[in-house]
């Protein structure tokens, strides 16, 4: 794309957010004209004030798609995904060869939904990141073609919980990591205050960019790829532990068959709950490429993005999990001030290297605000739709209240992250399952029956508002509230465990996709024969 053509894309939606935020109509009040200034001037720097409103073909023009690949994979490419990994030895007693393997399919399944591939004749279709283009819609608003006007509000919810959770998360082990420099004598308020100003540059910097917004994916990569080369004695030292000692474990400390499946799906539940969850937010960030893309191209970027660098990391946690124990400095982070303390293992291992060691954790520390920012810019969507009205509010507002909710809440979690990461992720992963079977089996069994739509894939945009128009969402929110009768047995978790998960480990998200998907097959088929319409 011309760099003219660039100017003339971010001069239209300039022009169309202008009209939308103060020259139709002069502000009276001092702050609605101050207000209106602030943004004015914010989309003079390339800001971008969109909110759900759909994005019109004519201004879906980017082609950089090679940008989705850099978005996820600077996303994932942090310590949260490094702090996962260790669940699997650390938390469900794995070793590190069947902890990889866990990581290693469950990683390959469950990144498939936000980048879902199937074939229809002679063209290739993707669910999540590929209908932004194809649609111009964020990924929630779509929902509304399942859910319903008024029923999407519940996804949104437990999307925000989710989205919140993991950032609150983030900037725990970020803090932790941190702090660990200081060997604890820097205050967490302190700690989560930097973290958060520095996730604001980010935004700044790498999110909030017009038309077709590019993402500053070097920042995190290249910290990462430098951080190699001084670290690089550390991770041998810690594969050469992980061929001798971690793939041995499992003789070393054998289980009955059962036991050992229990971990194993239990920590398979916490692997999904940390990416499927991407379903509910991949088209936010496609919304603005070519409608005409190669799907089947989109699809692989997104699924590479995702996947190369949570397996990575996490197969890294979970060998350097198994290792500490066995070396001591490391084992001295590892339970710096509380068990299991991700951030003080990571600065052990840097240690060897001095005060440039202590540097480089401060980037590692760093490395979160990138998956932050992105999430920020997400929650921003979610809660317009929670909240219809607050659609004349401009987008950047809700990341600045997103950095005022989640800075209290960790500094109140700040001393229990690995029982939160653990609990958290292993809840995360049943609704989103959910979720996924409701939106695709409208995709795949009704939406083709819209033939009149072809060309948006049974989609009438022209709905996307309009609640007497969209479907009740009666069938989606009751076949996802009577999912929960057979997945709740079925959990196996720190919080609960049901007697048919303590048998058989956790199986409840996969139980909860297949349940799902035939009670809203169901459901639905009942609604559309009673509306007459689909």
């Amino acid at each position: 794309m011309s760099t003219s053509d660039l100017e003339q894309n971010r001069k239209t939606e300039r022009d169309s957010d202008l009209d939308k935020h103060g020259d139709a109509k002069k502000p009276s009040s001092y702050p609605s004209r101050m207000g209106n200034a602030l943004t004015k001037w914010l989309l003079t720097w390339g800001v971008e004030t969109r909110g759900i409103l759909p994005v019109p073909p004519e201004e879906r023009t980017d082609t950089q798609f090679f940008k989705i690949f850099f978005l996820w994979f600077s996303t994932n490419f942090n310590i949260l995904s490094f702090s996962a990994g260790t669940l699997g030895p650390a938390a469900f007693g794995l070793s590190t060869r069947d902890s990889c393997l866990v990581i290693l399919f469950f990683n390959m399944l469950c990144c498939l939904p936000p980048a879902y591939l199937y074939s229809d004749g002679a063209l290739s279709r993707v669910y999540s990141a590929t209908w932004g283009p194809k649609l111009g819609l964020r990924q929630m608003v779509q929902a509304r073609f399942s859910f319903g006007y008024f029923g999407v509000i519940i996804p949104c919810i437990l999307n925000l919980i989710g989205m919140f959770g993991f950032s609150v998360l983030n900037s725990i082990l970020g803090g932790q990591t941190l702090a660990s420099v200081t060997n604890g004598n820097l205050s967490w308020t302190c700690v989560f205050f930097l973290l958060l100003m520095a996730t604001s540059f980010r935004m700044a910097h790498s999110i909030c960019q017009s038309g077709n917004r590019r993402y500053r994916y070097h920042f995190t990569l290249l910290i990462f790829l430098r951080l190699h080369r001084p670290q690089l004695h550390g991770y041998l030292f810690s594969f050469h532990f992980w061929w001798h000692w971690g793939w041995a474990e499992s003789i070393c400390r054998p289980r009955s068959p059962r036991n050992q499946a229990v971990a194993v799906f239990s920590f398979a539940s916490v692997i999904a709950g940390f990416v499927i969850t991407y379903s509910a937010l991949a088209s936010d960030f496609t919304s603005y490429y070519r409608p005409d893309v190669s799907s089947l191209k989109i699809a692989l970027y997104a699924y590479l993005g995702y996947l190369l660098p949570i397996v990575s990391l996490q197969c890294l946690g979970a060998a350097v999990a198994s290792s500490a124990p066995l070396v001591p400095a490391w084992e001295a982070g590892w339970n710096l001030g509380s068990q299991s303390n991700v951030g003080g293992l990571l600065n052990a291992m840097l240690s060897p290297v001095g005060n440039f060691g202590k540097f480089l954790t401060v980037l590692l520390s760093l490395s979160v605000t990138g998956n932050i920012a992105a999430t920020f810019y997400s929650i921003s969507f979610n809660i317009q739709l929670f909240i219809p009205t607050l659609v004349v509010v401009p987008r950047y507002v809700f990341s600045l209240v997103s950095i005022a909710i989640v800075l209290p809440l960790s500094i109140v979690g700040s001393h229990r992250f690995y029982d939160t990461l653990e609990n958290f992720l292993a809840l995360i992963g049943y609704w989103a399952s959910d979720y996924i079977a409701v939106v695709l089996v409208e995709h795949f069994v009704f939406r083709p029956r819209n033939t009149l739509y072809s060309s948006t894939m049974g989609y009438d945009l022209t709905q996307w508002n309009s609640p007497r128009l969209l479907p009740t969402g009666i069938p989606a929110v009751a076949a996802g509230v009577l999912t929960f009768g057979l997945v709740i047995p079925c959990m196996s978790q720190a919080l609960f465990v049901g007697p048919i998960g303590e048998k058989t480990g956790d199986i409840g998200f996969e139980l909860a996709f297949v349940l799902c998907a035939v009670l809203y097959l169901w459901l639905r088929t009942v609604e559309v024969w009673w509306r007459g319409v689909i």
